[in-house]
């Protein structure tokens, strides 16, 4: 297996990558000096791919909610009855996985023993272990943590927003699922997706810390089962209207304060590499400018007590979807509401604040390159990218490259009223 060199000279990092021939992607971004080193092994696998075409087959394949996330925590469990968690703790790593709506990821950090926890990484995902028993006992546990989420007034209010932005995209779906739907997981159907998204060919192996690319290599071919790449995969999502399915919808918890997530559905989706981060950089950067804490509308409203310091905006997206939101707590949303339409209504017929715009643009740029130097949070972020098809190291040369005739542009196209949701968690009466 060869490695290719690419280093980026302005920000000073290399990164080795290499393509094992079972179609596994293989990258170390190199940290020479640093003590930490992590490890990803992830699979373009999340809760939205509900609906997929297995390589080889013409049908589309519908499986339950809540199935990736399933697959997730029984991964770990190993044929002999022992849980890789014990495997990891006797080299002193710290291991993990977490599912997103895109991709399930298996990781690990430590300062010492990396190859021996890379060598256990590799091994214990590639060995599923599911039978009636076990799948039947972890029903239990899943169900007590749908549950919990529930029971959760921040999870609720952002799911419910989900719900009112979209009509049939699997991400209005909990990531855990639902009771009902994780109660019809079998063995069978745990295997199928496994076969299907835990291929090498559409799995990554991302490596962050001072080590050695040939070594990192020697592990993969040792370990990596030498099975030819399977073809796409081909995903499947309902076709969703340009409108958000609902304007408004509430709930109620037993809070001290109200909380609110107010969304805006994006029709804009997909895309290669350098337009995805266009709109990514684009937005955030709009809502720094319009929105973040040295803007006027964050000031004046902080002052009135229509917001406190939970208020926050983002930009979030999958190759399928994306959202930008605003959310917190406040005992006034629906003024809340209508200045922000203000805000975003007088930017559209006045402009932005160019030099505004150039100051945010540094800021985002100087986030980016604050997270290079956190091997764990850079890790995620290039896994998460790598899985969209974004080279998170192109990041600066965006930045430098977008304009305010480009956020104005943006602005017009996402920020319209009949795309825009709220959710509601109002305290009980």
């Amino acid at each position: 297996m060869e490695f290719i060199k690419t280093h980026y000279e302005t920000l000073g990092e290399t990164v080795y990558s290499a393509t094992h021939k079972s179609g596994l992607r293989v990258i170390l971004i190199k940290k020479e000096g640093f003590k930490k080193s992590y490890a990803t092994f992830s699979t373009k696998y999340g809760s939205i791919n509900t609906q997929f075409v297995v390589p080889g087959e013409k049908e589309v394949t519908s499986v339950i909610d809540g199935i990736a996330h399933f697959l997730e925590h029984k991964v770990f469990e190993q044929p002999d009855g022992t849980n890789a968690f014990n495997d990891f703790s006797k080299y002193g790593a710290n291991a993990n996985a977490f599912t997103s709506f895109g991709v399930t990821n298996y990781l690990f950090s430590c300062t010492d023993y990396f190859y021996e926890n890379l060598e256990i990484l590799l091994n214990f995902v590639q060995t599923p272990y599911f039978t009636e028993e076990n799948v039947e006992k972890e029903k239990g546990i899943i169900a007590q943590e749908i549950r919990m989420y529930e029971d959760d007034a921040e999870q609720t209010c952002m799911y419910n927003c989900f719900e009112a932005m979209y009509e049939k995209h699997p991400v209005r779906i909990n990531i855990a699922g639902t009771v009902e739907e994780i109660m019809k997981t079998t063995p069978e159907l745990l295997y199928k997706c496994y076969n299907t998204f835990y291929h090498p060919s559409n799995m990554a192996l991302i490596c962050v810390g001072d080590l050695d690319e040939n070594k990192i290599g020697e592990y993969v071919e040792k370990c990596i089962k030498n099975t030819a790449p399977h073809g796409e995969i081909t995903q499947v999502f309902p076709e969703e209207k340009k409108e958000a399915h609902k304007r408004y919808i509430e709930a109620e918890f037993d809070i001290p304060m109200p909380m609110y997530m107010m969304g805006f559905k994006d029709v804009k989706k997909g895309g290669k590499s350098d337009e995805l981060l266009r709109r990514e950089i684009l937005t955030n950067t709009i809502l720094r400018v319009l929105f973040g804490k040295s803007s006027q509308f964050y000031k004046k409203l902080y002052d009135e007590g229509i917001i406190n310091s939970t208020f926050g905006a983002f930009y979030e997206y999958e190759e399928s979807c994306g959202y930008a939101a605003f959310c917190g707590e406040s005992e006034h949303i629906k003024e809340l509401e209508k200045e922000i339409f203000s805000t975003l209504e007088k930017a559209k017929r006045e402009g932005l604040d160019k030099e505004a715009f150039e100051r945010a643009k540094k800021v985002y740029c100087g986030q980016f390159l604050d997270i290079l130097d956190h091997v764990e949070s850079f890790g995620n972020e290039y896994m998460m990218s790598y899985h969209k098809g974004v080279n998170l190291f192109d990041y600066p040369r965006i930045c430098e490259e977008i304009t305010a005739e480009d956020a104005m542009e943006r602005l017009n196209e996402l920020f319209i009223e009949s795309q825009c949701s709220l959710s509601v968690v109002n305290p009980k009466k």
